[in-house]
């Protein structure tokens, strides 16, 4: 855990939601070993590709290196013009995946873009939608966000599942470069008024009430800086 010195000087250091056994907490060095290690073990079936950089391929080690390289080059980026907040996602204590949420202009539009992955011994338990359930209620009840929205290319079954269950609704669909190919990612899309009405459906997928540590620093640490007179 992050020690009080670091989190005095980087709020972030400090954010933790829990919610019965399930935790998100920043992901400080012996952290995103674990991930790294957990990645490297298989993230996906190999003829899939379900990011929009192919960081999955190649050698346990090599993709646990992107892993680490991902994570350190995301922690500077706490600012209310650009925002990004990684948490490992840990079930009774274990590494099981990596929840984000990024933003730009975040003082000004209040809009993050969700992601996330877990590894494969710990998928089809129903995590990918208690831990994005989790993320929604941080960025609406703990973060104040007025929107959050997702993508996910149409080929990963999974992932749009989970955006559907916790309660996003479709926003379009949009063109990208897969590996060289031309993919098609469905966007999705929820603002506060829906997130009023699906939120007592995704506390259910929760499961236990959230307790959120931390986030006051956060958002001060995120007020825009005015400028010199």
């Amino acid at each position: 855990m992050a020690s009080p010195r670091l989190i005095e000087l980087w709020p972030a250091a400090g954010v933790r939601i829990r919610a019965g056994g399930v935790e998100m907490r920043w992901i400080d060095d012996e952290l995103a070993v674990d991930l790294a290690l957990l990645a490297g073990n298989g993230v996906h079936e190999e003829g899939s590709m379900p990011f929009n950089s192919p960081w999955t391929r190649g050698s346990a080690r090599e993709v646990g290196r992107s892993v680490l390289s991902f994570q350190w080059a995301a922690r500077p980026h706490v600012s209310a013009k650009r925002l990004v907040l990684e948490f490992g996602v840990l079930i009774d204590g274990e590494p099981v995946g990596i929840q984000g949420a990024s933003a730009d202009d975040w003082s000004v539009l209040r809009e993050v873009e969700t992601g996330s992955w877990l590894g494969r011994a710990h998928q089809g338990r129903g995590i990918g939608s208690r831990m994005r359930a989790l993320m929604l209620h941080f960025c609406f009840e703990a973060m104040h966000a007025e929107h959050v929205v997702s993508a996910a290319f149409t080929d990963n079954a999974a992932s749009n599942a989970v955006s559907l269950r916790t309660g996003y609704e479709l926003d379009g669909v949009q063109r990208v470069v897969r590996e060289g190919v031309a993919a098609t990612q469905t966007r999705y899309r929820m603002d506060r008024d829906r997130w009023l009405q699906v939120r007592a459906a995704n506390q259910q997928l929760i499961g236990a009430d959230v307790e959120v540590i931390g986030v006051e620093a956060l958002l001060a640490d995120l007020e825009p800086v005015e400028p010199a007179s």
